[in-house]
């Protein structure tokens, strides 16, 4: 029977692999109706029907054709990564971010991170969860119910790279409490750095002492909002204001019992990272335990090991610092730096043997030095990027070697995002429009923009009132659709922060889209190019 229907078949799977679906679902046909071929259909009319199909195949291959084995390993790799997830999620008790770290330090005397700087230093996984029960246990005794240590009020931390240590320890203390915390950006001064501590909500602020000055301006009007603010330091530099070194250092050891965290589920609000403020006042974007669940497992999709040391210089402030940059890498291996050196950078690299760095922005700086022997004295081979153009990308392999390059898109809020995974010179992205398999990265539309603020754009809509999608190589905004395996959750504050965010009625009536704010364009093998960003959600 199966031998008179083989020839169909497979001119169907050959159609649908060069970019027909409509012969997918014909194919999908076929293998229902199976056991009644048989009884009807002679190998001659087959045959025919074949050579039918075949007659009807496009005159040229699709160019994206070629990239269909690493499209499907990709797949692969993200489908296994997602069902690892959801096994981890949906254990009980409820798994967090936490569990999972106390699950990493079964090693106590491993060096999981390594900060540079002045202050330089390194920890272990005992010494890192040492520091993490003493904040857990000094907070709770010296704070008692204070609400800014429960899953509803954050603590916000104001801290420098060169406390990254001391301020990882908080973080993890806290979390151990159950408490999120909401990271702000150094950087910010004056009316910025009130609005930006407020919204999140915190009842609690943890300041480094090198920050006093900017501090002293704001304190006034943080204090008026019961704002309890300390240094951390072991000495305070302003009166009224106590340093919580002395506090952590009396404080005991003892593991905190998982039961202090029983509330926390998945969905709980486990960080707040801020958006970049270029457009307005900076919005905290909301990351739940699920998410960094999800993030931690991202390493294994750039093909990083439990063997590779990650080098980093982007701030704890940066989701690309935190999440990726340390948590996602204590079960490797990083290296902290306080701030970005052109002239050290490769040297810090050769002394503590890394094999991956997150470049970020500062690839080009290192591209416009000079060349010099050294630069291909490392053994970095892989770097992590977004956004690069091609001349800078041909010029960093040729200065410091054939070393692979990753890019990605996605910003902090993003509920899904793409990963340049065939590591095409200057694409950020791959999309796979005849891969039939939902994941994270499935194709998301670009869509035609007519007109637009700094808070929103305004897709362009056609007759039916649906957004109109664009040709390839046409610039458009990208939008990715919200559903239940790949929600948006927005800010901390007001539901209008979150609704400024939603396109509407974008392919169907009444579906739900991410405005990403990102102006993107592909070409016709897939692959995404970065144009120009529209709002400050680009991270």
């Amino acid at each position: 029977m199966w031998q008179s229907a083989w020839p169909a078949a497979m001119a169907l799977v050959l159609r649908w692999l060069l970019g027909d679906p409509t012969c997918g679902v014909l194919l999908g046909l076929v293998v229902l109706v199976r056991p009644w071929l048989g009884l009807w259909v002679p190998h001659s009319v087959s045959l025919v029907a074949a050579a039918a199909t075949l007659t009807l195949l496009p005159a040229r291959l699709p160019p994206g054709l070629c990239w269909l084995p690493a499209d499907v390993a990709f797949v692969v790799w993200v489908i296994r990564l997602g069902l690892q997830i959801w096994a981890q999620l949906n254990q009980w008790p409820s798994r967090t971010f936490m569990d999972a770290f106390e699950q990493w330090h079964a090693q106590l005397d491993r060096v999981p991170l390594v900060c540079m700087g002045p202050e330089g230093c390194k920890v272990t996984f005992g010494e890192l969860d040492t520091q993490a029960c003493r904040v857990a246990w000094a907070l709770k005794a010296k704070l008692g119910g204070h609400t800014g240590l429960s899953a509803e009020e954050p603590t916000a931390l104001l801290v420098l790279a060169i406390q990254a240590i001391p301020a990882l320890g908080l973080w993890l203390g806290l979390a151990k409490l159950g408490c999120p915390a909401a990271w702000i950006n150094t950087h910010s001064q004056g009316a910025p750095l009130v609005h930006t501590v407020l919204s999140s909500g915190a009842g609690l602020l943890v300041v480094n002492p090198d920050l006093r000055e900017s501090l002293e301006e704001v304190l006034p009007k943080l204090q008026a909002q019961n704002m309890c603010c300390f240094y951390l330091s072991n000495s305070s530099p302003m009166l009224g204001m106590e340093a919580l070194g002395a506090i952590l250092a009396a404080a005991p050891s003892d593991p905190v019992p998982a039961y202090l965290r029983a509330g926390i589920s998945p969905g709980s609000p486990a960080l707040y990272i801020y958006t970049s403020g270029t457009t307005g006042l900076p919005k905290a974007v909301i990351l739940t335990h699920e998410q960094l669940l999800c993030m931690f497992g991202m390493l294994s999709l750039f093909g990083v090991t439990g063997d590779d040391v990650i080098y980093t210089v982007l701030p704890l402030h940066h989701v690309m610092g935190l999440v990726f940059g340390v948590l996602g890498c204590l079960e490797l291996g990083a290296i902290l730096a306080p701030k970005f050196s052109a002239s050290c950078f490769w040297d810090d690299c050769w002394k503590h043997g890394v094999t991956v760095i997150y470049v970020g922005e500062i690839l080009q700086y290192l591209c416009n030095g000079p060349q010099q022997p050294k630069d291909r004295k490392h053994m970095v081979c892989l770097a992590v990027d977004i956004g690069l153009w091609a001349e800078v990308w041909k010029t960093f392999q040729q200065h410091f070697g054939p070393i692979q390059i990753w890019e990605g898109y996605g910003s902090t809020e993003d509920n899904s995002g793409f990963v340049n995974h065939p590591g095409h010179c200057r694409a950020l992205g791959k999309t796979a429009p005849y891969t039939f398999l939902p994941t994270p990265y499935s194709y998301c539309p670009l869509l035609s923009s007519c007109s637009f603020d700094t808070e929103a754009v305004e897709a362009m809509s056609d007759d039916r009132r649906l957004c109109i999608p664009t040709e390839p190589g046409e610039a458009g905004l990208l939008v990715t659709r919200v559903t239940k395996l790949s929600p948006f959750m927005g800010y901390r504050g007001p539901r209008e922060l979150l609704e400024r965010k939603l396109v509407r009625d974008v392919r169907h009536p009444g579906d739900v889209y991410y405005n990403t704010g990102g102006l993107l364009a592909t070409d016709r093998e897939g692959f995404l190019y970065f144009l120009d960003c529209l709002s400050d959600t680009f991270r």
